[in-house]
Parts: C-alpha cells; structure tokens; sequence
C-alpha cells in the first residue's frame, strides 16, 4: 500500500530505504477539453505506479494565471493524501488565503507548500499587481495557527476557536545565491519559516549539489531536525537558457552549465539523455546525502518521470559521491556559507571565515547612522524619550478638538518628513527599524518584512529595477553586529487597518505590530 505524502517524509533515512520520489504538474491556462483531461489522466498514471510518491501541484507558477490547482485536486479527492498543492501569496490578500485553506481542509488536502510566490508578469490586458498581503512566514503562522484552533471574534462578543485543521505545511529556500548578502539572509528566513511551522523544506531550483548539501549542513548547524527534499528539474536547452538569464525568478543555471548543454543539445537527440542522466545523477546524490526524498519537475509524460526514476537505480551505491563532485555548476564567485566542499565526517566542516569578518560597506553611510540615533532617542521602546513620548501622545488620545487638531499636525509632519527621507506610503505600521531603515512598503516589490524572498539575482530585486532590500539590510545589520535580531524576531504581520493613520502615534499606543501586547482598544488605533 503506498506511503501518504505526511508517511513518506516520517520514515526514517536508512541505507536499504527504497528512495521516495514526488512528481511536479502543472495545470494549464485556458480549458482545451484534452488539455485538461491530458492533467488529470496524467496526475492518476503518476500516482498508480508505486515509483512516484506524491504528485506537487504548482500554483501560477512564473506569474502566469492559470487553472488553479484546487480545481486539479477537486477531481482527484480520492488521492488527496498524495497530493501536494502549492499556495502563493501573490494573487491573494489574508482574507483569500484563509478561504483557500479552509476549502482544501474541507476536501481533505492538508499538503500545502507555502510560498511567497513570483511578481505576475501577465495577465489581462497587462500584467497584475502582485498583492503580496502576507508573505511565506505570515502564511506559515497563519496556517499553525489553525491547526491549533484559529481564534475569531464571537458573535455573542468574546472570542470563539474553531475546530482545528491538519495541515503539513513545507517551504522552500533558495540556496543558489551568488553573495553573502543574498544567501544568509534566506537561512536566516528558513529558520523563521520552520518556526512559524514549517514541516519540510524544498529547495529552489539550480545544479550545484554542494549548494542542496549545504541545507543540510545549516539545518545540522542549527539543531533542526526538518525533512529536507531534493528538487530536480529536467532541462531542455530552452528551459537553460531562461534559466540563465534570469526570466525564472528562483531558478539558476550558470554559464558553465549552460555551455556544456548547448553542446549536448546539438547532438541528434538534442540532449535528452544527458539532460535524464543529469537529473537521475541528482536524484542519486540526494539520496546519498540522506534527503528524505526527491522530487522531478520540467516533463509531462509519465514514462519519462518512470525512465529517470529507473536510471537513478542503475548506479552503484557509492557513485554518488564522484557525481556530487560532477554537479557543482557554480556561478561565478560564487559565496558558500561553509568552507570545504564536503566531508565525509558527521563533524560540520568550518563557516566561511568571511561570516565573522566585518566588511565595510556603502549601505553604511550618515543618512543611516543618523536613523539609527533618531530611532534610539525617540522610538525605542523603553528607552531615550520613549516613556516621555508614549504619555503625550495617550494625553492626546481624546476627542476634543485641540487633541484632534494635534494629532492631524503631527500625523501630517511624519507624512512629509519620513516620504522624503524613506519614500513613506503613510502604511500606518511602519516596518522600517525591521529592515534597516528600508521601506519595506515602498522599497520592496513584494512589501517583504520578514526576509527575502527568493527571486533576487545578484543583489538585485526580482523586478531588476533595484537592488534587493534585504541585502542592504543584511550588510547593515552585520555591520554592527545586529544579525541574532533578524533571525529571532517574531513575525512580522502588517495591520492592514492602520493604512493613513500616523505610525508614530500607532507606535506609542501599542496599536502597530510591534507592540508585545495590545490592551489598546482598536477605536484609538485608527485616528
């Protein structure tokens, strides 16, 4: 009988353990009867053979809309313990995303990949806004929260918790990052992520095995204890060269590699069987390594997903370390977070020396060190003019109108002054101690708060219109020795409710989501 997706990443790693394998599909856009029908018949040929362990149903992926994977998953609710659906914060505000999940709790699909999802680059007759309400660690809270019992509002007043769910919620990461500033920052985030309740880990896409190896180590290095699945896309030449090129966010090939496939690619089979060997090679490292499954994506016909799993089997049990050794197709420059290649030692091998090593910057500059000062004397709760600051501002919490006309001068001074030196959009709960003085509403394509997401290439935001937030962030926080904070803060959810209201005054009235506990009725919070 088959293992459930939940079983199959329970079961213990062990050397005669048959190696687990999950199959990606994708839904189409537009709903051409054999289109259609070609999806579902082809999730169920998957799912009969006992090779593939699961099936992953992407959602929207690349910024395409498409048929939406509950609508894939409704016609298979028999095989709902097998599936895994994808759910993406871009199409979909808090309200939305709570909709959706208690649509598939209710058709029993408690398999959810998490993601922050990619910028929409289509959609009618221009590309979509991306929503972006939430991102990959709010949504992970927001789903632990029910599967504890969400707590709402009563009608009767009061609160009220609604039945628990079961969900097994995994997320992903993106180790394939060229420089420090973008790599750290996304462990630092996957440690935020399995704490707000991530279950298992998926790696992005690229094809440097010490990369995928490296998960592993950082997880060991942080005393967690989380399945961690290899992911394998199959190439074409096609596919290669968008990768390369950045038009993918999350998805890397480097130049090496994609030289080495163009000359495969014009042989007579145009690459097909380096590009199967390649990804069966893959799956045979990750096994190796003791990853608690693989999983293939990038094919749409069943004896392909069969032939690779199949091939995979051919190889000798210790093969797999000369292919890691093969598939090291870095990126020029590239930064590892540790500093030997391999080891096979259960020690960890030594951390980059570069991590301790204080690196001056240009995101270190007066404009910054003088929002640090100003923070310190007037906003830092408990210190400097904080305690003088949050008894005036509760002395000019009333209705009279003196009271009113004081907060609306105020509230229009921290308009102008914190637009022209932060490009403050007047978001009412401002994040910007959270990132370094960076706006995450106005200088983040996707309103980021809790960390990176992982479409940046080289420092540079997914968008390509500016560098990366976090990565500026990164290099401050470093800089004065401030790391620890970002990687145990707690998350970070934006009060939608607050928008045109004054931070300032939402911060002394403990209404904003910094505040560690709020006795403040909401009708004082929404001057």
């Amino acid at each position: 009988m088959k293992l459930t997706f939940y079983e199959t990443l329970q079961k213990p790693v062990s050397p005669d353990w048959s190696f687990p394998v999950g199959a990606e599909v994708v839904t189409t856009r537009g709903i051409s009867a054999s289109g259609i029908v070609s999806v579902v018949d082809l999730v169920r040929e998957l799912l009969s053979d006992d090779r593939i362990g699961w099936v992953s149903v992407t959602d929207n992926p690349g910024g395409n809309p498409m048929l939406p994977t509950d609508w894939l998953a409704g016609q298979l609710v028999e095989l709902a313990s097998n599936i895994v659906l994808h759910l993406a914060c871009k199409d979909y505000n808090r309200a939305g995303l709570e909709s959706n999940l208690w649509r598939y709790a209710a058709e029993g699909f408690n398999n959810i990949l998490v993601l922050s999802g990619d910028l929409p680059v289509t959609g009618y007759p221009k590309p979509a806004a991306g929503v972006f309400d939430l991102d990959s660690v709010g949504l992970l809270d927001m789903i632990a929260s029910m599967n504890r019992g969400l707590p709402i509002p009563s009608r009767r007043g009061g609160t009220e918790t609604l039945t628990p769910t079961a969900f097994f919620s995994g997320c992903v990461v993106n180790p394939f990052k060229q420089n420090e500033n973008e790599l750290i920052p996304q462990y630092y985030k996957l440690v935020r992520k399995i704490r707000a309740g991530a279950a298992w880990i998926l790696p992005q896409l690229g094809y440097d095995m010490r990369k995928f190896h490296e998960i592993k180590l950082f997880l060991r290095s942080q005393n967690l204890d989380v399945p961690v699945i290899g992911n394998v896309y199959v190439l074409t030449k096609t596919v290669a060269k968008m990768f390369n090129a950045g038009k993918l966010a999350g998805c890397v090939v480097s130049n090496r590699l994609l030289d080495e496939i163009e000359k495969y690619a014009a042989g007579q089979d145009k690459g097909k069987q380096y590009f199967h060997e390649l990804a069966a090679k893959q799956l045979a490292v990750f096994k190796g390594l003791g990853f608690a499954a693989g999983y293939l994506g990038g094919i749409t016909k069943p004896e392909s997903f069969f032939e690779i799993i199949e091939l995979s089997h051919q190889y000798s049990e210790n093969d797999w370390q000369q292919f890691y050794r093969e598939i090291q197709f870095s990126q020029q420059n590239e930064y590892y977070l540790f500093e030997t290649d391999f080891s096979m030692e259960s020690g960890l091998p030594p951390l980059n020396p570069t991590l301790k090593k204080l690196t001056r910057t240009k995101n270190i500059n007066l404009f910054y060190r003088f929002s640090r000062m100003v923070h310190a004397i007037a906003f830092h709760r408990g210190h400097g003019l904080y305690k003088v600051m949050k008894k005036l501002f509760h002395f000019l919490n009333k209705k009279n109108l003196f009271c009113r006309v004081a907060f609306r001068t105020i509230h229009k001074m921290e308009k102008e002054v914190k637009h022209l030196f932060y490009g403050c959009t007047d978001c009412g709960d401002c994040g910007l101690p959270d990132t370094a003085y960076l706006c995450p509403m106005n200088s983040c394509s996707k309103n980021m708060r809790n960390g990176p997401c992982g479409g940046s290439r080289k420092s540079r935001c997914e968008a390509d219109d500016k560098d990366c937030i976090w990565t500026i962030a990164y290099d401050r926080l470093k800089y004065f020795d401030e790391l620890d904070g970002f990687i145990n803060s707690p998350v970070i959810t934006y009060n939608a409710a607050l928008k045109g209201t004054s931070a300032w005054s939402n911060l002394y009235l403990d209404c904003d989501h910094s505040a560690e506990s709020s006795s403040t009725p909401e009708k004082n919070c929404n001057r």
